[in-house]
Formats: C-alpha cells, structure tokens, sequence
C-alpha cells in the first residue's frame, strides 16, 4: 500500500510543478519565428521556411511577408483552430479575432501573428491554389 502512497505523492507533485509553469501571462515576450517570406528572386513561389517547430503554452510571434510576385493566400485551417490568436498586425492595424480563416495578399506587404499553441499536432499550411508548385509547409506542434 505504501508503494500505490508514493507513487500518488509523486504524480501530485509533479502536477503542481506544471501548474507553477504555467503561471502568469502565456502572451508576454513571445519568441520571434523566422518570418515566412512568400516569393524570392528566383521564383515566385519560393518559400522561407516549410516547417516551424513549436511548443504548447508558449507565446509565438511570426511575421508572413508577401513578395507581391504573386497573390498569396496563407491558410491553415487546422492549425488557426489549434492555437490562442492574440492579435493580427498588419500596416498601421492591429486585428483582434478569436481565430483566423485565410491572410491573403494581394500585393506586397506584412502581417504579425500573435499567438499561443494550445494542442499539440502536425498541422499543414499552405497557400491556396499554390500548394502543386510546392508551397506548402508544417507547423509541427509539441
């Protein structure tokens, strides 16, 4: 009995040691990604980066850049669904939403994406209609 004792006393605080990691504000200080820069010198449907790894509870900044080659049309629908959206900065606008469907671009131009991922997972993003001249990627979730 005494074994089924400790082992209870052990789950229970290990719990309180992740209760205390998560105190206070998840948003504040969020790391900055590298951006996802949309079209490049040599091609317009270049991609900066394909795959971003990231971690639960942790606050994220990444900033999508449009090369204005072509029109971009970001989604990731899994992915908007799987995260805390803190806000959306675009030019002098600054976007508060629960979630988000698409960030299209029709020309050249940025927008910042603040958030927190909540669940862990593979999640695809891509830009619509783009996705055979391979521009797709991977938000990778731990």
């Amino acid at each position: 009995m005494s074994t089924l004792k400790n082992c209870l006393v052990g789950t229970l605080l290990s719990l309180s040691a992740l209760t205390a990691q998560a105190a206070g504000d998840l948003t504040t200080r969020p790391e900055a990604l590298p951006d996802l820069v949309l079209g490049s010198d040599v091609t317009d449907y270049a991609m900066s980066q394909t795959r971003y790894e990231l971690e639960t509870g942790k606050a994220y900044r990444l900033k999508v850049v449009s090369s204005g080659l072509k029109e971009y049309a970001m989604q990731a629908p899994e992915f908007f669904t799987s995260i805390f959206l803190r806000k959306v900065e675009a030019g002098d606008m600054e976007i508060k939403a629960t979630t988000l469907t698409e960030l299209e671009f029709e020309q050249a131009g940025e927008a910042e994406i603040y958030f927190v991922p909540i669940k862990p997972g593979e999640y695809r993003f891509f830009m619509k209609g783009l996705e055979s001249k391979g521009m797709e990627g991977v938000f990778s979730i731990r």
